[in-house]
């Protein structure tokens, strides 16, 4: 069985996407219990593919029997490993919380609902695994379409915003896949494995510049990169709390990954970095993502849309550590994958319980009752805003110190800064509401803070809403102490040999 894991994975996940509708009809319930067991159990070939790589090395499957070039392959190696684990585990969690938040927000769309998550996470876990260019896109448009089905359940404005999203995503994948096209005309291939050696003789031909150039613009434009991100804001605010929970940790994640795979490991790393400039332009992109995102996040009065705009800039932070082309770099980019994918996880986590016991999420309705009436959900969102802000020993401050290691040891000196100012910038977007929550007297409602009871009483979400919650924010805990053995044990495995100052 050990052989076939790679192909178990994402095929686990689809098939439990496609009993859903039909679970569906012997009650709603059975409709979450069918996708918590789909993603439950993907996740557990994951671990167990993930244990067996870093044990024996990578692991291969030929779809159909077709041996690759000609056919296609799905690839279980370290980095794709580490995402699939990262994209099953957080979506293990969200969905446990969806049970509840969905019967509040989504009562009568939950069997699409669940449906369209399995299919999402299939894309996602697809894209990670495959071996094959086009095979990529194939499931890059299955996540897509799934995603912009989820975006679009919400309020009146969440179709809107979810047809931009569609637009947006189009264009992206049509400049991917042009982009794959010229690199096939010249290699006459699309594995990947089969591309790092024809690569070498045929990057100084014109079609293969512009298709990297197309794929990669393609693939900032999914990942949202600054200024590319113009779907990212409204997609995140006005779709519903389990829609946001699940895309804001996950989507720009994958989309990161690809750009990663194509830039290191594909192509080789110097390519992108010393004939074409992408590296550099991708840098400046991202510095100015992070200033921007983090200025418009302390701009917002919306906890939902803030969180957006946070997003943007944490984007950066990605995009930072590849254009810098080091080791550290990759490192510190790989890190902030995983902690902003659990940060932002456990951030939108606790603003679905908001939603669901408060009926908004209005920063300005916020007050110090809600430290009595759900400390529980309240102290997530400490642990989680605090980690997104740099706060050692939280796994927020590590990524973004790797990162700032690799900036110094570049001589890039703006980078450093714009990392600094960034987390400072975090700091005021978040402090004004715990400055709202915790260090107001309590009972005191001067000045602007409207009080507002949660629906159904003081008490806490329950606990299928509160216990993934939890988990996330303590997560961020157990990374950061754990960060070295991370670091050596996965991400040191993950940088080539080629990339400059590899181990």
């Amino acid at each position: 069985m050990n052989d076939h894991i790679p192909v178990l994975i994402p095929v686990t996940l689809l098939v439990a996407a496609l009993i859903i509708p039909l679970a569906g009809i012997r009650g709603k319930g059975w409709a979450h219990t069918v996708a918590f067991a789909g993603v439950l159990l993907s996740l557990a070939l994951a671990v167990e593919g993930m244990w067996l790589v870093l044990a024996t090395g990578t692991m291969r499957y030929a779809l159909g029997g077709w041996t690759p070039p000609i056919g296609i392959e799905l690839v279980l190696d370290p980095l794709s490993a580490f995402m699939t684990v990262l994209i099953l585990a957080v979506g293990t969690l969200v969905l446990l919380h969806a049970r509840t938040s969905v019967a509040g927000e989504l009562p009568h769309k939950s069997v699409p609902f669940f449906s369209l998550c399995l299919l999402l996470l299939t894309g996602f876990v697809g894209i990670v695994l495959t071996g094959d260019l086009f095979n990529l896109f194939v499931f890059l448009e299955i996540g897509s379409l799934a995603g912009y089905g989820l975006a679009a359940i919400g309020d009146r404005r969440a179709p809107v915003a979810a047809f931009r999203y569609l637009l947006l995503g189009t264009v992206g994948a049509t400049f991917y896949l042009l982009g794959v096209g010229l690199v096939f005309m010249m290699t006459g291939s699309l594995n990947m494995a089969d591309l790092t050696t024809l690569l070498p003789f045929s990057t100084s031909e014109p079609p293969v510049m512009v298709g990297f150039v197309l794929m990669a613009m393609g693939i900032g434009l999914k990942m949202a990169l600054f200024p590319l991100h113009l779907w990212l804001p409204d997609t995140y605010t006005f779709a519903s709390s389990p829609s946001s929970a699940l895309l804001a940790p996950l989507g720009t994640k994958v989309a990161a990954y690809v750009l990663i795979r194509l830039m290191v490991f594909v192509f080789e790393p110097g390519f992108s970095r010393d004939q074409l400039f992408v590296s550099d332009a991708m840098v400046w992109m991202a510095l100015a993502g992070i200033v921007f995102g983090s200025v418009l996040a302390v701009a917002q009065t919306e906890l939902k849309r803030m969180l957006a705009y946070s997003s943007v800039a944490q984007i950066g932070y990605i995009a930072l550590g590849v254009g810098l082309g080091s080791a550290l770099g990759l490192v510190g980019a790989l890190l902030h994958i995983l902690n902003h994918a659990v940060m932002k996880g456990a951030l939108f986590l606790v603003a679905g319980n908001l939603r669901l016991k408060l009926g908004h999420t209005e920063l300005f309705k916020l007050d110090d009752r809600l430290r009595t009436t759900m400390p529980w959900s309240m102290a997530a969102f400490v642990v989680a805003a605090l980690s997104m802000v740099g706060i050692p020993p939280l796994a927020g401050f590590f990524s973004k110190w790797y990162l700032v290691l690799a900036s110094i040891e570049q001589d890039a000196w703006a980078a450093v800064a714009v990392i600094l100012v960034g987390s400072l910038l975090s700091a005021a977007y978040f402090f004004r509401i715990l400055e709202r929550v915790y260090l107001r007297p309590q009972g005191d409602s001067t000045g602007d803070t409207v009080a507002v009871e949660p629906a159904g009483g003081s008490a806490e979400v329950r606990w299928p809403m509160l216990a993934p919650t939890l988990i996330l924010s303590v997560s961020l805990l157990v990374l950061g102490i754990l960060n070295t053995v991370i670091v050596d044990g996965v991400l040191v495995r993950i940088v080539p040999n080629t990339l400059e100052g590899g181990q």
